[in-house]
């Protein structure tokens, strides 16, 4: 179920001078990127970026002479290029956090039975990054791989708010005011607490019944780099099961957080240390 805190596309806001179009190209491919494998038609590409569908044919045709996307000729829809993976496999290692943290989801999948979400920071908001289902047959779908939410909107959301410091997390929290409207002074109740017991908790705040328990996930500098979430039904997160799941959220962020410290070995003695 969407609603209107939740997106999966758009295209951002359009830079002065000849940025613009840059800005489109990339926000355009950023779409495309999101239409997974069965991919996107020029028409869906139009009206999801809000561009006529003769500045995204241009804008497509530049994209796809740089390889970064390619149309099938069969379907005609349009898919991520050959340079986009390749680009995109180069920043696996630093950057692809989903790598380090897939088998701490299926983990959290496997022993909980619910839907474990991995949520990134994204300026003004957050994404879903990816969505491992349990195998409990009663399912919330509040929240899908690829979808766009303000910043503090969700349990991994509140998680990633609550994990900066609080004066730059209340200027966050007043720049997408516009955007909570309504739901703003119990989001900002939500985050106080998550501050204080270290995990976040939404009880079916954006769509009822669809519960969640959060925690953040830290680069080795205390900055948020994601969060781990839990969602399911409210029967699914009585007060009794509560702990257990924060438990196993915090056990598997403390792994995935370590798998990021990693990253920060100086070259030589990472070389050093698989010749040992």
């Amino acid at each position: 179920m969407r609603n209107a805190l939740t997106s999966s596309t758009g295209i951002a806001e359009p830079a002065p001078g000849g940025a613009q179009a840059v800005v489109r190209a990339l926000s355009l491919l950023s779409l495309v990127g999101r239409g997974g494998s069965e991919g996107l038609g020029l028409g869906q590409l139009a009206q999801a970026s809000g561009l006529s569908r003769p500045t995204v044919r241009r804008l497509l045709l530049a994209l796809g002479t740089a390889r970064m996307v390619e149309q099938d000729r069969q379907t005609r829809r349009y898919h991520l290029g050959p340079e986009a993976y390749l680009l995109g496999s180069f920043a696996e290692h630093r950057h692809g956090i989903l790598t380090h943290a897939r088998p701490s989801m299926q983990r959290l999948a496997r022993d909980s039975g619910d839907t474990v979400l991995l949520t990134i920071p994204q300026d003004d908001h957050t994404l879903c990054l990816e969505r491992v289902e349990g195998d409990f047959q009663i399912r919330t779908h509040a929240l899908m791989r690829g979808d766009r939410k303000p910043a503090g909107v969700g349990a991994g959301a509140l998680a990633l708010m609550a994990a900066l410091p609080p004066a730059e997390a209340e200027a966050l929290r007043r720049r997408v005011a516009h955007l909570t409207g309504d739901l703003a002074p119990a989001l900002s109740q939500d985050e106080a607490a998550a501050r204080q017991q270290g995990y976040a908790l939404n009880p079916g705040r954006i769509v009822p019944g669809s519960w969640g328990l959060g925690v953040a996930i830290l680069w080795p500098d205390g900055r948020p780099a994601a969060a781990l979430s839990i969602a399911a039904i409210e029967d699914r997160m009585r007060p009794d099961r509560r702990p257990e799941l924060i438990a196993a959220l915090q056990r598997e962020a403390r792994i995935v957080e370590g798998s990021l410290a990693a990253l920060d070995i100086p070259p030589d003695t990472k070389a050093k240390r698989r010749t040992e």
